[in-house]
């Protein structure tokens, strides 16, 4: 019997509540709860040097499935690129606003993030903000990677945020196929459209091939 058949719950590596219910939207259609790792907050965390996506979903996906010997456990790693900005923020997206991002120990402020993202592209005419979000998404059971799944966005960046719901860059990130930002959508709207609702129906894919 397919292994998603038998599946009723996949344990993510996060406790980030956005990312969670970025999760438990994507996986609604498919009837499969989503829950953080037990005692996620207890376990040692992984420091996210990797210099790409993919680099650090692994990482994060291999340590955290030693905590649950036997489970398949995901993790992931997302961002948005701006190709005015030569692709930042990046790996960097969730560290944006520190004064140097690429050695800061701690995530910054979204508000923050955004702040500065905004005032890096202010110069740069609307037609020429395009960009992207970009998620990794590591499977792992044992401390070994099992797959990865890419899933990418492609949209506009605003010089002012709209919406309410989402997290990160989201009031910021038009998606002109709806003609609304990530933080204009329901969980399940938004799991339709974005990078991590496409990177976790590949995971649910390749996992119900697994036997």
């Amino acid at each position: 019997m397919p292994m998603l058949m038998l599946m009723t719950r996949v344990l993510i590596a996060t406790s980030n509540p956005g990312k969670l219910r970025d999760f438990a939207g994507a996986a609604v259609p498919y009837g499969i709860k989503v829950s953080p790792l037990p005692n996620f907050s207890s376990l040692p965390p992984v420091v996210e040097d990797g210099a790409t996506f993919e680099a650090n979903a692994r990482k994060k996906a291999e340590q955290y499935s030693l905590a649950v010997p036997g489970q398949v456990v995901i993790a992931d790693d997302s961002g948005l690129e701006v190709d005015a900005l030569g692709g930042a923020p990046g790996v960097h997206s969730a560290r944006y606003a520190a004064d140097e991002p690429h050695a800061a120990d701690s995530n910054t402020d979204d508000e923050a993030n955004n702040r500065k993202l905004i005032r890096q592209i202010r110069s740069v005419p609307a037609e020429q903000r395009t960009g992207r979000f970009v998620c990794w998404i590591a499977a792992a059971r044992d401390g070994k990677t099992l797959a990865v799944f890419e899933g990418k966005s492609e949209g506009f960046i605003l010089d002012r945020p709209r919406g309410h719901n989402g997290f990160g860059y989201d009031p910021l990130f038009y998606f002109p196929e709806i003609s609304k930002t990530f933080a204009e959508l329901s969980a399940e709207e938004k799991a339709r459209y974005s990078h991590r609702g496409a990177a976790f129906r590949q995971f649910l894919e390749w996992i119900s091939k697994q036997t």
